[in-house]
């Protein structure tokens, strides 16, 4: 027979057990201690519906945003370099004929805006030029639409291209006089950023008309849920 003493020792439980207990490591067979949550800080369940939508859109925003950027970019890089090449090569020499007399290659400063207008107005225009990349830069933080992404695009990096004209030519700072180098017959002299700022212009035009945003709607689409709306019935007036 058990002394007391010997029931009292190898009780599980006892006072003089839990003193004498060494602790030992727990296994993940043993699973989770009890009193120990050990999914606190862990988001539990699905994440709502709201949150998945939102950082979806977000990305969408982002892609655009990329797109815009990427364009104005190409167009910044392209006008900047044909206006190098062309004050390098041909700034006082004969205009080279491209297609016969229809379209010719000379360099001319232009102190004006776009195709040679508003020749005494250049730090005007200058401004202009900054304000429109403003407008631009903030209508891009609610860009959904890939073509308005290109539109803007076409239209910031012509900005830019005429605007470091603007900045960095002589005959100074605000002053600066444009190059421009393709000369049509019967039509005016530009450049290349005169190109893309009109064809930016004119996609902005065609969605406009389409009913297109830069948000991703339509106007149609945000007419329809006032046409639709019911109207309040007389039991639902007071």
């Amino acid at each position: 027979m058990h002394t007391a003493a010997e029931r009292i020792i190898s009780t599980p439980g006892s006072p003089q057990t839990q003193d004498d207990a060494v602790p030992t490591a727990r296994t993940p067979q043993d699973g989770p201690e009890v009193g120990v949550d050990e999914t606190a800080g862990v988001p539990q369940g699905p994440q709502p519906a709201g949150a998945t939508a939102a950082g979806a859109r977000d990305l969408v925003r982002r892609k655009r945003v990329g797109v815009l950027l990427v364009v104005a970019l190409l167009a910044y890089l392209i006008d900047l370099g044909s206006k190098l090449l062309v004050v390098a090569r041909l700034e006082g020499h004969a205009a080279i004929r491209v297609i016969g007399d229809l379209m010719n290659f000379q360099v001319i400063r232009n102190p004006g805006a776009a195709f040679g207008m508003g020749q005494a107005m250049t730090v005007v225009f200058t401004a202009i030029a900054a304000a429109v990349i403003v407008v631009i830069w903030r209508i891009a933080r609610k860009l959904y639409s890939l073509p308005w992404a290109i539109a803007l695009g076409l239209l910031l990096g012509g900005a830019l291209g005429n605007l470091t004209d603007r900045l960095f030519r002589s005959p100074g700072v605000f002053r600066g006089h444009v190059v421009d180098f393709i000369s049509v017959q019967h039509f005016a002299v530009f450049n290349l950023a005169d190109s893309a700022i009109v064809c930016g212009g004119i996609l902005v035009v065609l969605l406009s008309f389409r009913g297109s945003n830069p948000d991703g709607t339509t106007h149609h689409s945000a007419k329809k849920p006032a046409a639709e709306a019911p109207a309040a019935s007389p039991d639902d007036q007071v």
